[in-house]
């Protein structure tokens, strides 16, 4: 059998995921969002195990998503932050929300941490850079096809 080349396209949302691309990572930055700062707090209200979750805030720590402060020097305790990167997830945290709530089946309806200063909800939207409208999916174009895929 013919090895296969592997070539993937970079880009800097392959360059992303690397950092918040896993189940139990961006959970625990919808966590954090919510207020609880504690690692105790994550673990129960994301039911990730303890090992698992300690290496994803490692990663959001040291890819700037996160920052950890210290609230105890003895035992020393440390809780974690938004950093200004990780509050910028916001629109991507509600976007995936967005999707589960339409596209998975029986998916619970909970909560979003992010409001408005006005007190209601924000809804993730795609705007064009240029012209600030805002756009449909039928509207938005890849690189490659120049046209989107409507329905599929």
């Amino acid at each position: 059998m013919a090895r296969r080349e592997v070539d993937p396209r970079e880009c800097s949302l392959a360059s992303a995921l690397n950092v918040v691309g896993e189940k139990w990572s961006l959970l625990a930055v919808r966590e954090v969002f919510y207020g609880v700062h504690r690692f105790d707090g994550i673990v129960r209200n994301t039911g990730a195990p303890r090992d698992v979750l300690a290496a994803r805030l490692r990663t959001l720590v040291d890819g700037g998503v996160l920052r950890r402060v210290r609230y105890s020097e003895r035992p020393p305790r440390d809780e974690y932050r938004l950093t200004r990167a990780g509050r910028e997830l916001a629109p991507a945290l509600l976007g995936l929300m967005r999707w589960g709530m339409r596209w998975v089946p029986d998916a619970p309806v909970g909560p979003t941490p992010f409001t408005h200063d006005c007190g209601g909800q924000l809804d993730a939207g795609i705007v064009c850079a240029s012209c600030g409208e805002p756009v449909g999916v039928a509207d938005a174009a890849g690189p490659d096809n120049g046209t989107a895929e409507a329905g599929s």
